[in-house]
């Protein structure tokens, strides 16, 4: 009997290995390739990003550390800005303005969206409901600064609103609405609410879609009524989309812009002003490009003070 040659056993394992080897280089290839095909897709979008949103935040958070109006030579006057914003009143107002758009802005459309798209809900294989959603949608289509003009009309000393409260006998209260200082920020506030109604009403609705329909036939036979429904069912099953409602319309209140612009300036006095609006005035009527880009960083850093316990407490565990 011929026994095997000493060195054939190694021969075979380092073959195996050779190929064993061999593939995982192949499946590292592979794997690269698409990584590197993935980051290639992204870049772009990346770039831009990056040019467009993080470049202006950093050289904003430069320009704070300086007085500078956006022209000469700039000095460095080290956090003086940021002692302006939190000191001035003017500017303190401004971001005590922003805070009670957050009831117009964010409470009150989630509120009436969650009720819309409840009553929707329940009617939903009518017509009726299509055309809801279509009329409740309709101002999150329509340029906010076509919205800031024709409420602007609206609301006018003689505007449809003061019309109609005189035809039904209530002429006593009519105003400017827009240019009282007791109602201009309110005024303000309906209008924003009627154009964030549409999107969160378009999210809830979404969210009810994905509730297992058994959940309320189990509700109803244990005799639960629509109360119930509503508050032990569908406004857990939507927590997501009212997180998302919420953190939506919380940063349209913080950063709006545009309907105050178009509809007051500001005014009547600074009744209206808000921390978007006063950046503006800042850096480009006043030119203190220091100040308005200290503000800026303000208002971002509030922003993320809110917004992020905000999503976590909506979200609960889920977060």
């Amino acid at each position: 009997m011929v026994s095997a040659p000493p060195g054939a056993a190694p021969v075979v394992s380092t073959g195996a290995a050779a190929l064993d080897s061999a593939a995982a280089q192949r499946r590292r290839r592979r794997k690269f390739r698409a990584s590197l095909a993935a980051y290639l897709l992204v870049l772009p979008a990346a770039g831009f990003y990056v040019f467009f949103v993080l470049r202006p935040i950093a050289l904003s958070a430069q320009y704070s550390f300086y007085e500078w109006n956006g022209i000469g030579p700039a000095t460095w006057v080290g956090f003086a800005n940021y002692v302006e914003v939190f000191s001035n009143p003017k500017l303190t107002g401004a971001i005590g303005n922003a805070f009670e758009l957050i009831i117009y802005f964010s409470i009150i459309p989630v509120g009436i969206a969650l009720v819309a798209a409840n009553m929707i809900r329940a009617i939903a294989a009518s017509r009726l409901a299509a055309i809801s959603r279509t009329v409740l949608f309709l101002p999150q289509v329509i340029p906010l600064v076509a919205a800031g003009i024709m409420w602007s009309w609206q609301l006018s000393t003689n505007g449809l609103v003061n019309q109609l409260l005189g035809l039904f006998g209530l002429g006593g209260v009519t105003r400017a609405w827009l240019g009282d200082f007791s109602t201009a920020l309110p005024a303000v506030g309906v209008i924003g609410a009627w154009v964030q109604v549409g999107l969160c009403l378009v999210l809830i609705l979404a969210g009810m879609t994905k509730i297992d329909p058994a959940l309320y036939e189990a509700a109803r036979i244990d005799g639960a009524g629509p109360v119930r429904e509503f508050f032990s069912i569908t406004l857990p099953g939507v927590r997501q989309e009212v997180a998302v409602c919420v953190t939506v319309t919380v940063i349209a209140a913080l950063a709006s812009f545009d309907i105050i612009y178009i509809a007051t300036q500001g005014g009547p006095g600074d009744s209206t002003l808000v921390p978007g609006l006063q950046i503006f005035y800042l850096a480009f009527y006043q030119r203190e490009v220091g100040t308005a880009s200290a503000f800026a960083i303000v208002l971002m850093a509030l922003v993320l003070l809110i917004v992020l316990p905000l999503q976590r407490i909506l979200r609960g565990k889920e977060s």
